[in-house]
């Protein structure tokens, strides 16, 4: 996420895992349009403050918001379409995570450093845990019992375990840390290490990193999505608006390509194979993804601050939180449309 101080961490040793393949860079970008209607503006809580991360649950129909100026999660209901509860008290919120395994959300705080846990039949806080310096994105590894945290400042992944919500390893990663996802393939964990232009991946039987991956023309690689169907990488790089997409089977970056301004958070609904980038300046960029290959289906404006999205793969409908839409925050909720 942007709105972040650089702090310049030294490089720590470790062997480079460099990518089999130079980059190709694609600047077809279609612009202009996006295959989307919008459904719905639904009005959300709060001031026309910064919005961050999303999850959903779709069982549920819910979706958790990181009110990030309000300082709290905010739950929707993606059925009645209106806000049930804002959840106070989670300073400078980022990264929230609803996590399915466990029927639990979690949600950074990076106003206090720590993290807190979330129970969404009472929506009350159950824990809070102490996570490292800017704490942001989060990533769970069911097998383990993990929850992987960016501490984006600090240089780290914060590691907890669910069971008992304590902090049980602080792993280096040796600069600033974008955001961590968990690979089911592999079932490791991976982060964006922007400050050095690398994707490293971690093992959560040791937490130990065990590969570094030097992405070529990445500057700011900060968003990240792993497609356990391809096992393709996709990285937004937000200082240079370009998506990067890495074979992780073969270590190989397979395609660069022209995005969104300034591009933050990804989301992707399988089921059409689509691939969406939303940006800080409010545009949007949408990727067809079929086999190993990602094609532009359209790059355009969607709203104001459009950089969260998350996607319902059932009703292939696309959320994006607004923070201020005729001096109000609201929803914007999309579908497909030609």
């Amino acid at each position: 996420m942007r709105q972040r101080a650089i702090h310049r961490i030294p490089l720590l040793p470790a062997l480079a895992l460099v990518l089999l393949a130079s980059s190709v860079a694609c600047r077809d970008t279609a612009t202009g349009h996006l295959p989307l209607k919008t459904v719905a503006d639904a009005p959300l809580t709060g001031g026309t403050t910064r919005w961050d991360y999303a999850s959903l649950d779709p069982a549920a129909h819910r979706l958790y918001l990181a009110h990030l100026g309000d300082s709290v999660v905010t739950v929707f209901d993606t059925q009645q379409q209106k806000v049930i509860a804002d959840i106070a008290n989670v300073s400078h919120v980022h990264g929230v995570l609803f996590v399915p395994q466990l029927q639990r959300v979690y949600a950074s705080a990076t106003g206090t450093d720590e993290v807190v846990a979330i129970d969404p039949k009472t929506l009350a806080i159950t824990a809070r845990i102490p996570a490292g310096d800017y704490p942001d994105g989060m990533a769970y590894a069911p097998d383990v019992h993990k929850l992987y945290v960016s501490d984006e400042h600090g240089g780290t992944d914060t590691v907890i375990d669910v069971r008992t919500h304590t902090r049980v390893a602080t792993i280096p990663l040796g600069g600033e840390v974008g955001n961590t996802q968990y690979d089911p393939v592999s079932k490791h964990i991976f982060a964006n290490v922007q400050t050095r232009k690398q994707l490293v991946e971690i093992d959560p039987a040791t937490d130990k990193v065990i590969s570094r991956m030097t992405l070529p023309g990445a500057q700011g690689n900060h968003g990240l999505y792993i497609d356990p169907q391809t096992h393709l990488a996709f990285i937004a790089c937000e200082d240079n608006d370009k998506l990067i997409v890495v074979d992780l089977n073969q270590r190989k970056l397979l395609s660069t390509f022209d995005v969104a301004k300034d591009p933050d958070v990804l989301a992707f609904d399988r089921a059409l194979g689509w691939l969406y980038v939303a940006g800080e300046s409010g545009e949007v960029s949408i990727y067809g993804v079929h086999a190993h290959a990602a094609s532009p289906l359209g790059t355009a404006m969607l709203g104001p601050n459009a950089h969260v999205v998350a996607v319902d793969e059932a009703t292939h409908k696309a959320y994006f939180p607004l923070k201020s839409v005729a001096g109000k925050p609201l929803l914007r909720i999309t579908e497909p449309h030609p």
